[in-house]
């Protein structure tokens, strides 16, 4: 998928490219960089930091089946260690070695994922005590960290799951990457939690709908999959990304208004990423060929009821779904969205 069928498509794929890095300041254009120094240490840190029992959940060999065992939904045990089982300095490396691996976009993301689990436990009493818990969430070290070895660091919960893996001192996979939040929007104010009119996950919503509002009757015949949105996104807690036909519609029949909308919204999803990472992410996005992304969507284009969309290119998909209530009853209130690799999630290789 990655490659081009001849030179006519090489110059195009060069021209739409170009055209690409003047839409959106030039992101496309960026260069890959090494892992931040700090990850490595930050990963010593938090393992040297725990008692042997606790090392024992935390620290797995790289090559156990757990390493690409990944799931988003309250589950009562996970690889890891929890941070319901760490004392302050131990949750302090924990988030050290969060900050590590995500921006600050995405590190604000993440921990305020998690503190959405106080309004869900107000809301659904009678659940057991573990099932809506901000201190639920796991982190493993898979491997031995630093050295020329690969090894991995996974940080997951409900509505949570980042999977980071490092050889040769490079990020050389960062899916998949899961982030979703109920309530999507926060409605009232219920004294615990974040604020009323919190929004976790609001760009990736809004890109999504000002993409879909700019596009005319004839693109839209072409960019929507169904009327009604899936209940959920594809492939979900599945060790590798689906596979399917190109669907939807392609970046080079849109205009420029619609290519640059298109591109930030990506950059929306690698902005969760370092900038390393990001900037890796999207020479490889570039290298592949912008023309060959495709942008799809299900459902409704406005906000209250189901939607769906997804943006897939050679190299890798994007989906979000919005279509369930959050646990107050408000509809389509409770968003997921995942970031998947296309040449193979948990850097194995994807069968073809």
């Amino acid at each position: 998928m990655g490659g081009y069928p001849g030179r006519r498509t090489q110059i195009l794929g060069v021209m739409l490219a170009l055209a690409g890095v003047l839409a959106v300041g030039g992101w496309l254009a960026a260069e890959p960089q090494e892992a931040p120094p700090e990850l490595s240490g930050a990963a010593k840190e938090f393992l040297a930091g725990l008692t042997p029992e606790q090392q024992a959940r935390a620290a797995m060999p790289f090559d156990t089946p757990r390493r690409v065992q990944w799931h988003y939904v309250p589950l009562e045990d996970r690889k890891g260690l929890p941070i319901s089982q760490m004392n302050e300095a131990q949750k302090d490396a924990a988030h050290r070695l969060l900050r590590a691996v995500l921006s600050q976009t995405g590190y604000e993301k993440t921990t305020t994922i998690m503190e959405l689990e106080k309004i869900l436990h107000d809301l659904e009493k009678g659940r057991p005590a573990w099932f809506r818990d901000p201190a639920r969430y796991f982190f493993a070290i898979f491997g031995q960290p630093g050295g020329d070895a690969p090894w991995q660091v996974s940080v997951e919960g409900h509505h949570v799951s980042l999977n980071f893996v490092v050889e040769h001192g490079r990020i050389v996979s960062h899916t998949p990457s899961f982030l979703g939040a109920n309530p999507a929007e926060i409605k009232a104010d219920y004294g615990v939690g974040p604020k009323r009119g919190t929004r976790v996950l609001a760009r990736e919503e809004e890109q999504g709908f000002k993409l879909v509002g700019t596009l005319s009757a004839e693109q839209l015949s072409k960019v929507v999959i169904a009327e009604k949105a899936p209940r959920d996104i594809r492939a979900g807690a599945e060790p590798q990304p689906p596979r399917a036909e190109e669907a939807g519609l392609a970046y080079s029949a849109m205009n420029s208004r619609q290519q640059e909308l298109l591109l930030k919204l990506i950059e929306v999803y690698t902005g969760n990423m370092t900038p390393a990472v990001a900037a890796a992410e999207q020479r490889e996005i570039r290298e592949a060929g912008v023309e060959h992304i495709h942008f799809a969507w299900a459902g409704a284009r406005e906000p209250g009821i189901g939607h769906y969309y997804r943006v897939e290119g050679p190299t890798f998909v994007i989906e979000l779904c919005n279509t369930q209530p959050d646990s107050a009853g408000n509809p389509a209130n409770h968003v997921h969205t995942v970031y998947r690799s296309l040449k193979g999630d948990f850097a194995v290789a994807a069968a073809e």
